[in-house]
């Protein structure tokens, strides 16, 4: 079940412990390539801001983003900034979004993304906290996808299995978590063409809770993983 209320105080709490980690970075640090491809550190606290502001908009009704060419724009004039800046504009952005997801409304109500993606307003908190966590994991300062909370990591995988579902691209795939990887017991989700099919057909894909998510997540290359009934799927873009 969807809690708004919960997620955005696990926003804070995320985003927090990203701000303190963030913190110990100077001009060079932040400069550095992050774990994502073409992008500094800056680039990720850059994108962060911008997000929380684009979500604040999402909520109030308006485009997330005014274009694709916009968004990207604002990031490439935010990530040279000075770690002192950034972080003020990390805080000052988030206590945005925190106050925008406290105003009385129907959290019932479909809001639009980015591309024409549609989710119900009570979801956005959570795709918040996604930025937030993925993205700590992603500025490679010792915030690994094991530290995630349990309760999120099994959430995200059980969202991303939901976006893979029916991809004409991805088989029938069955994930299964083992052991205590990324904090996460076990659990078992279904993904893919078909994915509500016949359950003793297609690929199984098993491994850590962290390992599952990170594949998903396209943060890590699924060699991990093992893999059973075929070869392990090649995900689309997220």
């Amino acid at each position: 079940m969807i809690d708004h209320v919960r997620d955005l105080a696990s926003v804070h709490e995320a985003t927090e412990r990203l701000l303190t980690a963030a913190a110990k970075l100077d001009d060079a640090a932040v400069a550095a390539p992050s774990r994502l491809p073409g992008w500094s550190r800056g680039h990720v606290l850059a994108h962060l801001s911008r997000n929380a502001d684009a979500l604040v908009n999402v909520l109030q009704g308006r485009p997330m983003y005014v274009s694709a060419e916009a968004r990207d724009a604002d990031i490439e004039r935010d990530a040279p900034r000075p770690p002192a800046v950034q972080l003020d504009d990390v805080r000052a952005s988030a206590a945005r979004f925190q106050a925008a997801g406290e105003v009385p409304a129907d959290w019932d109500r479909t809001v639009e993304l980015r591309n024409g993606v549609t989710d119900r307003a009570a979801r956005v908190p959570f795709r918040r906290l996604v930025e937030v966590e993925l993205h700590h994991v992603d500025l490679g300062v010792g915030y690994e996808l094991e530290d995630l909370p349990r309760d999120f990591t099994e959430r995200e995988i059980a969202f991303l299995a939901d976006r893979f579902t029916g991809h004409p691209t991805v088989p029938p795939t069955r994930l299964v978590a083992v052991g205590t990887g990324g904090g996460a017991g076990g659990g078992e989700w279904r993904t893919g063409g078909d994915a509500g099919g016949d359950t003793g057909s297609g690929v199984t894909v098993s491994g850590a809770a962290a390992d599952l998510l990170g594949w998903l997540a396209g943060r890590r290359d699924g060699a991990a993983l093992e893999v059973s009934g075929g070869a392990l799927p090649v995900l689309p873009p997220l």
